[in-house]
């Protein structure tokens, strides 16, 4: 007998036989003696042997460095007490369990303690008052640069002691729609207002007065508008190239359909065992999924950007964890227009079998059009890449449809049941919603459904090629002047404007008094422009870069003139560290909202003369 064979009997007592069993093949050991009904096997188990044989002087460092622990918990437990003993060991295991919890949160222990040294140094007597006289400062700057608050000189407080007639009351709106220096109708302002057409208008008008009182949560009461919601989400799946089991609910916009897909990816992860979800994000997403993470206890973990400003898909895959619930990717993004690379990001949620939500609230229904509009996109976005599993798309925006209406849609039922919410012991009977809401205005769902049979694919497909082309047009001509450059590559309906020789924000303020109204943006600093269908009117882009290139030339006579008003605002707050700062700053602005206080004074921008 070989060696090697008389080892591994020897593992053995004499008389002993044993089985090893795998699948029909069985091999006996006995003394010196070796039956095979499978010769494989041998091979096999002399494997395992040389295996063990090297695991064993590990297992002798571990044995010898276990001893020595254990004589060093004996000897400093030597003369203990039993009570001491059970009490040491419980006050430890109470500290472990506070240490594990301090240390282990959703929000990292560098944030908090950033938070609580800011909260501490608000508090000392010097410090804090010269913080809060700054912060005052700003406040107020905040309040006067309101503009829906200067002209206000009464505010109705309680309701009328009788009812005013309907003439009173068209005659008191039309007073209020009429506020505002801003016309959006000449297509100076950016997003907001997505098509405007006077036609289309008239319509919607209609179909609300016929649904004003219908509800969806009583499907049986109106069964047209439960159609009418069904279809519009199959509409959108098939736009969205989803399969047969694709499917889907509407929502109230945008930021609801990204909280009901984080919702369901959530309760998914609980399901299978994660306890603190993660969603891994770019840091150019929608600030919704900030607000999903918050609301439904999540971890928001933020990616970087490339330089191209699409998100690192190896950034995000080194950031994915047992705990990741979520990966997430734009198309476009709001800051910039820029498209993820979502076939890449696909892959990785493909590999590590974790739901893959693409947000195309924004672009969505342009880009779904883009290539039969003759501007094909570079990359795929929607179900037709393998491991998308859910996207969220604004019918109220490039879909035309009045505000209030949104859809989220899933790849497979199973994703979708993960949103649902049934409360099946209520006394009034069993409670089930598709989303947040219950009660959910009729009006809505049907003029949505109204837009889309009224528009058609053909009509979809001009106002795509007509806003594309304009922002093809106004990307060149924008590129073409010095001392500002466009972010990153768009390929939809946002450019980004940004500038190495000036603050941009007063270029925004500058724009400002000429009418126009863009978006601020920071990280970097940056303003931009939302192209719609009234941007397309004749003219209206033109007028745009001859408005752009004489702001221009204003700020470069006086480069050194300090921006003022919520420029300035802006670029205040992107150099505060305490972040809580600013919050509360943008808490002042919420409650602006609700003022039905008269202003007492009132400032201007710089760039701004007369209004802002």
């Amino acid at each position: 007998m070989l060696s090697s064979q008389r080892s591994i009997c020897a593992m053995y007592r004499e008389g002993h036989v044993c089985r090893y069993r795998r699948g029909r093949r069985v091999l006996r050991i006995g003394v010196d003696k070796i039956i095979f009904e499978d010769p494989a096997l041998w091979s096999e188990l002399l494997k395992n042997k040389a295996r063990d044989d090297a695991i064993i002087p590990y297992k002798e460092i571990l044995q010898m460095y276990w001893e020595k622990a254990t004589s060093f918990v004996n000897a400093q437990c030597h003369g203990l007490e039993p009570w001491q003993l059970i009490g040491l060991t419980f006050s430890t295991t109470l500290i472990s369990v506070w240490l594990h919890g301090f240390l282990f949160q959703s929000e990292s222990l560098v944030s908090r303690t950033k938070k609580q040294f800011f909260k501490l140094l608000r508090k000392t007597p010097f410090i804090g008052a010269i913080i809060q006289k700054k912060i005052d400062e700003a406040l107020n700057d905040v309040t006067s640069s309101l503009s829906f608050l200067k002209d206000e000189k009464d505010y109705i407080r309680a309701l009328p002691e009788q009812g005013m007639s309907q003439p009173e009351v068209l005659e008191k709106m039309k007073e209020y729609s009429s506020k505002g220096d801003i016309r959006w109708q000449d297509g100076k302002v950016s997003g907001t207002v997505y098509s405007g057409e006077e036609k289309l208008t008239h319509l919607l008008v209609k179909v609300y007065e016929e649904f004003a009182w219908s509800n969806p949560l009583h499907p049986d009461i109106f069964p047209g508008l439960r159609k009418m919601e069904a279809e519009v989400v199959r509409i959108a799946c098939t736009l969205f190239n989803g399969g047969p089991s694709s499917c889907g609910t509407m929502t109230s916009g945008g930021t609801e359909s990204i909280l009901m897909a984080c919702k369901a990816y959530r309760d998914l992860a609980y399901e299978r065992g994660i306890k603190q979800p993660e969603i891994l994000v770019p840091v150019s997403v929608h600030a919704a999924f900030d607000k999903a993470a918050h609301y439904f206890g999540m971890k928001l973990i933020h990616i970087p950007l490339t330089k191209t400003m699409e998100v690192d898909v190896q950034a995000m895959r080194r950031a994915i964890s047992k705990n990741t619930a979520m990966l997430v990717c734009s198309a476009p993004q709001f800051p910039h227009g820029i498209m993820d690379p979502i076939e890449e990001v696909a892959e990785l949620a493909v590999k590590y079998k974790i739901p893959f939500h693409v947000d195309a609230c924004l672009g969505g229904f342009l880009i779904a059009f883009m290539d039969k509009a003759g501007f094909p996109l570079k990359r795929p976005f929607d179900f037709r890449v393998k491991g998308v599993t859910s996207i969220s798309a604004d019918t109220h925006k490039y879909g035309y449809a009045p505000k209030g209406s949104s859809v989220v849609l899933y790849s497979d039922k199973k994703y979708r049941s993960y949103q649902f919410f049934v409360a099946p012991d209520w006394q009034g009977g069993i409670y089930a919603s598709p989303s947040i809401a219950g009660s959910r205005p009729g009006g809505i769902i049907a003029a949505c459904w109204a837009t889309l049979m009224h528009i058609g694919e053909s009509g979809y497909i001009e106002a795509t090629k007509r806003i594309i082309k304009t922002a093809r047009f106004l990307e060149s001509e924008l590129r073409k002047i010095d001392s500002i450059f466009i972010l990153g590559k768009p390929e939809v309906s946002v450019l980004s404007i940004g500038s190495d020789t000036f603050d941009i924000y007063r270029l925004s303020n500058f724009l400002a008094a000429k009418g126009w109204n863009l978006n601020a943006l920071q990280f970097p600093s940056s303003i931009h422009l939302c192209i719609t269908q009234l941007h397309t009117k004749p003219g209206v882009a033109e007028r745009f870069l001859q408005d752009v290139k004489d702001s221009i030339k204003d700020i470069m006579n006086d480069l050194n003139a300090k921006t003022t008003g919520m420029g300035a605002i802006y670029g205040m707050a992107q150099s505060v560290p305490d972040r809580s700062l600013v919050a509360e700053i943008s808490q002042a602005y919420l409650d602006g909202l609700y003022s039905t206080d008269v202003p007492c004074s009132e400032k201007h921008m710089n760039g701004s003369p007369g209004h802002h």
